[in-house]
């Protein structure tokens, strides 16, 4: 190596901002970065004057990273706990030399960075939306008729809307975090559709839908004869197909580790190689990605790479669950009604007495719960008028709340409203009469989930809310 190369490299390890240990093939420390010593709890002159195999002994390694490198011979990436009790994410690369083993590159990332860039992002969304909320009145305006099928009435989702609107123009990529059903894919759709890439494909992927022994082939294609069974000419992967337009990954925490190293390469680099070919190709696209998982704990716990994290977690966008923005649940009923009367061939329409019903459910699985509700309601309908789904055979019949039992026993029905109050504290009131008379009937707040489909925490939580006990805790 020239006195250049050295001095490159040596820069490069004094300041960089992750810490790197640089170990020989047989343990011994040959140096490591300034910073490493705050980590560490030991000065760099004595961690480089011992090896691993005596910090792992001591406590200052908890485990070795490189001592499971210089093991198997493959990378690695673990949790360790240091002898100061801070915990990090190592990673740990081999360096072969004439195909053996010659030295080790680890580096490692205290979880407390990790922490303050979680809290950096979550400020500036904070602050980004402030600004909305004062200066966006001109751009609000003109919203609501780019939002194509999106159903956006809540103020925390015409934020969002108009945060996706103000990044779609650039190629950054977009993080979108919320739960299982609250519309992750329809606004990486409006997103495309936004962009200047409109014009190219959305290619959508469902990584957990993909059996991992056939994700490298589907994902980064294939050429001719790279296995028994390739299809002749072999075959461009998802990566290729979203040339110029935008790749949406969902469930982007299901991504195996080695499907994660290949997808940060082909991030990094711009180009991608089919399986069994040697000759790279360039790629073009928008990467949006999309999960329900804590991408974070998944670094934590080693199931997702550090640095494929850092490469994501560029715009980071929020959708919250319906159960926090019920202003939404009239414009999705709507949406889906005039759908399944299209597809069905009639006009039926929804039943007054049903709102509460809609209005009042926690919604677990979110929009797309909601929307299997409404069609297994519609499908079930006798006539023209949906007055929800049938109770499944067997289960019990629900309290009767007031405005019910004057419907039952002939009385003029009414939306259950009493003077000047308001639908919030409508809902509230039949919700704490509903809970109080299961409170009565069943054993456990297990049972009194199971009987009004929603999770057991939420029953906690509604019952601690209207300061209700069940007659027998679980």
């Amino acid at each position: 190596m020239s006195e250049l190369d050295s001095r490159i490299l040596q820069t490069i390890i004094e300041t960089a901002h992750d810490h790197f240990f640089v170990v020989d093939a047989d343990g011994r420390v040959r140096d490591v970065s300034p910073g490493a010593a705050a980590v560490y709890g030991m000065s760099r002159e004595d961690l480089c004057r011992t090896t691993v195999q005596q910090l792992e002994a001591q406590g200052v390694l908890k485990p070795s990273i490189s001592l499971e490198v210089i093991r198997t011979g493959r990378p690695a990436q673990l949790m360790q706990v240091t002898g100061t009790g801070r915990r990090v994410v190592a990673q740990a690369h081999p360096v072969f030399q004439a195909g053996r083993l010659a030295a080790v590159v680890s580096r490692s990332m205290d979880l407390t960075d990790l922490q303050l860039l979680q809290e950096e992002y979550a400020l500036l969304q904070r602050r980004f939306s402030e600004h909305l909320r004062r200066g966006g009145g001109a751009e609000e305006a003109g919203l609501e008729a780019e939002l194509g099928e999106l159903e956006v009435r809540s103020g925390v989702m015409r934020e969002v809307a108009m945060l996706l609107k103000r990044v779609a123009p650039t190629d950054a990529t977009v993080l979108m975090l919320g739960e299982s059903g609250v519309g992750k894919t329809a606004f990486a759709r409006q997103l495309h559709r936004w962009s200047a890439r409109r014009e190219g494909p959305f290619i959508d992927v469902n990584c957990g839908a993909i059996p991992e022994s056939l994700f490298e082939s589907e994902m980064f294609g294939y050429r001719h004869g790279a296995f028994s069974g390739a299809a002749p000419g072999g075959k461009a992967g998802l990566l290729e197909q979203a040339e110029g337009g935008t790749l949406f990954l969902d469930e982007i925490g299901e991504l195996p580790l080695a499907m994660q190293t290949k997808l940060l390469k082909v991030i990094q680099d711009g180009s991608v190689t089919r399986l069994g070919d040697t000759r790279p190709r360039r790629v073009d696209f928008r990467l949006v990605v999309a999960t329900n998982q804590d991408l974070a704990r998944g670094v934590e716990e080693g199931r997702f790479r550090l640095d494929l994290y850092y490469r994501l977690n560029v715009i980071p966008v929020t959708l919250p669950p319906l159960r926090e923005r019920r202003e939404d649940i009239p414009g999705l009923v709507e949406r889906q009604l005039k759908r399944l009367n299209a597809r069905y061939g009639r006009d039926k329409l929804m039943g007054h007495d049903v709102w509460q019903e809609l209005m009042g459910r926690d919604w677990p699985g979110n929009v797309r719960e909601l929307e299997n509700w409404l069609e297994r309601a519609w499908l079930s309908a006798g006539d023209d008028v949906i007055r929800g789904e049938p109770a499944p055979a067997g289960s019990r019949p629900g309290p009767v709340i007031p405005s019910q039992q004057q419907a039952a026993t002939g009385g003029e029905a009414s939306a259950g409203l009493e003077e000047g109050e308001s639908l919030k504290a409508a809902l509230a009131r039949t919700e704490r009469a509903i809970l109080s008379e299961l409170c009565a009937e069943l054993p456990s707040t297990y049972a009194l989930a199971d009987r009004l489909g929603i999770s057991q925490p939420s029953v906690v939580r509604k019952l601690r809310r209207h300061g209700l006990r069940i007659g027998r805790d679980a």
